[in-house]
């Protein structure tokens, strides 16, 4: 119970990195004679029927965020160098060109190692299902974490995740800002500053061919389950 009371409120605190809020800046859009409707929670039934609605494109504006990235699906993924330590404990690189070329594989990200969510469900769930997704023809599954690569063993260790995922080190960030989805939780209290937001992508030959983002740290399309339907 407490695992799932820690995830829930760690998703929680992700998902509020997006979340919109009405505030006197956003009511500015409305029309003057709807700015009082904004905080007022006395409005008789008589005002608002004779309410005039006009502008009616202005109130929009601070409805659902735009989930968007650099890259996207057509494009060629940038370059980058991720670490990682092999069975014998030994640091290595790969490079993204490494990765993708000639192959067909699913690069997925995690905002943090060790957090609940990414634990409990999004690495297991590939893990789980990595047979599947081999027979499906995928060469590679790698998981990205702006964390560093010290990090990242722990964490492998911890799951016991064996050769089924590839667990890869963005230590600065670097791959995660070329393609635009840095997740900034800098303001967030349990300090874990600009991370990764959550995403899964089939790419082919370097090409991405499927993007799952998320918003913040949701963890709603970008699972296991949901690049098997995509192949």
């Amino acid at each position: 119970m407490a695992a799932a009371t820690a995830s829930f409120a760690f998703s929680r605190l992700l998902s509020s990195a997006t979340k919109p809020h009405l505030t006197s800046a956003s009511t500015s859009l409305l029309p003057a004679n709807h700015r009082s409707l904004a905080f007022s929670s006395s409005i008789s039934p008589l005002r608002i029927k004779n309410l005039r609605l006009t502008h009616r494109h202005a109130i929009r504006y601070s409805t659902t965020p735009k989930i968007s990235a650099t890259i996207s699906v057509g494009d060629k993924l940038p370059d980058a160098t991720l670490s990682y330590f092999d069975s014998d404990g030994e640091l290595q690189t790969t490079t993204i060109t490494d990765l993708t070329k000639s192959k067909k594989a699913i690069l997925f990200a995690v905002p943090g190692a060790f957090t609940p969510t990414c634990s409990q469900k999004h690495l297991p769930g590939f893990v789980e299902k990595s047979s599947e997704l081999k027979s499906k023809g995928v060469d590679t599954i790698a998981c990205i974490s702006v964390n560093d690569a010290f990090v990242m063993k722990a964490w492998k260790a911890d799951l016991k995740v064996g050769d089924e995922v590839l667990l890869l080190s963005d230590g600065n960030g670097d791959f995660t800002k070329a393609i635009g989805c840095e997740l900034d939780l800098s303001d967030k209290p349990i300090g874990l500053g600009v991370r990764s937001r959550r995403y899964a992508m089939l790419v082919e030959d370097g090409v991405v061919k499927v993007l799952n983002l998320e918003e913040g740290g949701a963890f709603t399309s970008s699972g296991a389950d949901d690049m098997l339907k995509a192949l």
